[in-house]
């Protein structure tokens, strides 16, 4: 459950960065909003397929979404 919440602080903070709201990225990577909202929270075990979503969505890889994570 660490990991999860780990995740879920970095790809909010990355979102932030990026400058765009929980509800827009959402959209734009074609997710469910509450289902991503959770994912930030920490409360989702992630699929790679979504983790991938979320990167191409910050213009970021796999492995700089993780950068810290562990």
């Amino acid at each position: 459950m660490e990991i999860q919440l780990a995740l879920g602080r970095r790809i909010r903070r990355l979102r932030e960065e990026y400058g765009i709201s929980q509800e827009k990225f959402a959209l734009k990577i074609e997710m469910d909003r509450t289902y991503f909202a959770s994912v930030e929270a920490g409360k989702r075990n992630i699929s790679l397929r979504n983790l991938a979503k979320i990167a191409g969505g910050l213009e970021i890889t796999l492995s700089e979404l993780f950068d810290g994570v562990a």
